[in-house]
């Protein structure tokens, strides 16, 4: 069983709206640091629209979170997408992209700025999302309504969110094919461990976001 968060950014910031948020080498081996600390036995690197794998000593899952025309697809895989424009694709589209890529799709923060819940598109799995740990209910009956299992992802930006969110998964060994086989397959469980500074970080966010008016309150 391998810990793992599959939801990253190698970014301390976004960047320009709606342009690829690009590699940071400094960020990533910062946050390989902290998962290390933390017992993590790897994370995916999923920075919006721009994907890149790297060898920094902590195993990496190749990935990208794709902006589609209705939210975020997390897509995670051997063979992620290397650049995607932001409302570029439909979520139906992505996967379909993301499997013809050998990858899994994950409906990223369905709660968050996000209808892609509603689309018609065959996600692989629902992400638990560390920055809105009181969407974890509404996002457990989401996916059994679905009838698709959960990952576990931080969606850090910082070094001190790695792992705030990750997942467990059963496989061999964490190549990013026995990564995607385990999403698909169901072998995996979700883990959300938030610490006093996370909480702070989650009401931060919460704030944030409704101010934005991206927090959706609906089922």
């Amino acid at each position: 069983m391998y810990a793992v968060d599959l939801h990253t950014h190698s970014r301390f910031f976004h960047g320009w709206r709606g342009r690829p948020t690009r590699y940071d080498p400094i960020g990533l081996r910062l946050h390989a640091l902290v998962a290390r600390l933390r017992g993590l036995d790897g994370f995916a690197v999923t920075n919006h629209d721009y994907a890149y794998s790297a060898e920094i000593g902590t195993p990496t899952v190749p990935g990208v979170e794709v902006s589609t025309t209705e939210g975020h697809v997390v897509v995670v895989g051997p063979d992620p997408p290397s650049r995607t424009e932001a409302g570029g694709l439909t979520p139906v589209e992505t996967v379909s992209l993301a499997h013809e890529r050998g990858c899994a799709a994950i409906l990223a923060h369905p709660y968050r700025n996000s209808a892609a819940r509603n689309s018609d598109a065959e996600f692989d799995a629902v992400e638990l999302n560390g920055k809105n740990p009181d969407h974890v209910a509404r996002t457990r009956r989401l996916a059994e309504r679905l009838g698709l299992p959960l990952v576990g992802g931080s969606d850090a930006h910082y070094p001190i969110e790695v792992g705030r969110a990750y997942t467990r998964i059963d496989a061999d060994d964490l190549s990013p094919a026995s990564v995607v086989e385990a999403i698909r397959g169901g072998r995996i469980e979700p883990v959300v461990k938030l610490g006093p500074a996370d909480r702070v970080l989650a009401k931060a966010y919460n704030r944030i976001h409704t101010a934005k008016g991206w927090m959706d309150t609906g089922e």
